[in-house]
């Protein structure tokens, strides 16, 4: 027997990175899981894995629309909805304001709030209702970053800080009546849709990135932030 045996979860940015660990992990305990991810071939490869044990859904986590068919196309496909899991998230790489090319400075904050933080109050929205119904519960990848200065560069950080204070705003006024919320902390934070923007070129891991990687393997930090 699994520790989520006959539960359903969605997990937005699963098709990839650490999104794509917590569908296989959560498949691995016996639950069922619905996938919302921007890239169509991901979908493809998630049934291919994991077969009737995910649905996957191809669209924006910066959509309302598209959060609400993910919430609605897991329900359709088993039955209910116990856990929304935004994890969905955009990397900076690092990358100072001061070494930010002005010119892709507002198309960057649009893109890693749009994501990070849009993605996740859309999310949660959609979930609200069907996680009310079963008593579920909200998890939200809000990285080391979203703590101290250390975590990514100030659009990472900001954006982070921001989830932070969801998760917060959720705890101090509606945890009496609501889903119960939770955040997830990955040390260091790994991009799970790496972000055209950085000193390294798109679809490349800096140097950060890698040994950040081997020190986070596998390593998750879960704190109860409300119940």
């Amino acid at each position: 027997m699994g520790w989520l045996d006959g539960q359903v979860a969605l997990v937005t940015g699963g098709g990839s990175g650490i999104g794509r660990a917590v569908v296989a992990r959560f498949i691995a305990e016996g639950a069922r899981v619905g996938v919302l991810d921007r890239v169509p071939g991901r979908a493809e490869e998630l049934r291919a894995e994991f077969g009737d044990a995910v649905v996957a859904v191809t669209g924006d986590v910066a959509q309302l629309a598209d959060n609400k068919r993910a919430v609605a196309e897991t329900v359709a496909e088993f039955g209910r909805l116990g856990i929304f899991v935004g994890n969905a998230g955009v990397f900076d790489n690092f990358l100072s304001l001061a070494e930010f090319p002005e010119e892709m400075l507002s198309e960057a904050c649009d893109e890693l709030f749009g994501v990070n933080v849009k993605g996740c109050i859309l999310g949660a929205k959609a979930a609200l209702p069907e996680l009310l119904k079963a008593d579920g519960s909200m998890v939200f990848t809000a990285s080391v970053a979203g703590s101290n200065s250390g975590g990514g560069g100030p659009l990472y950080t900001a954006s982070k800080h921001a989830v932070v204070g969801l998760i917060r705003r959720r705890a101090g006024r509606h945890h009496h009546r609501s889903a119960r919320t939770f955040a997830s902390g990955p040390r260091p934070p790994l991009a799970i849709r790496r972000s055209q923007y950085g000193g390294a070129a798109a679809g490349q891991q800096s140097a950060a990135d890698r040994a950040g990687a081997r020190r986070s393997r596998r390593r998750l930090r879960i704190s109860v932030v409300a119940d």
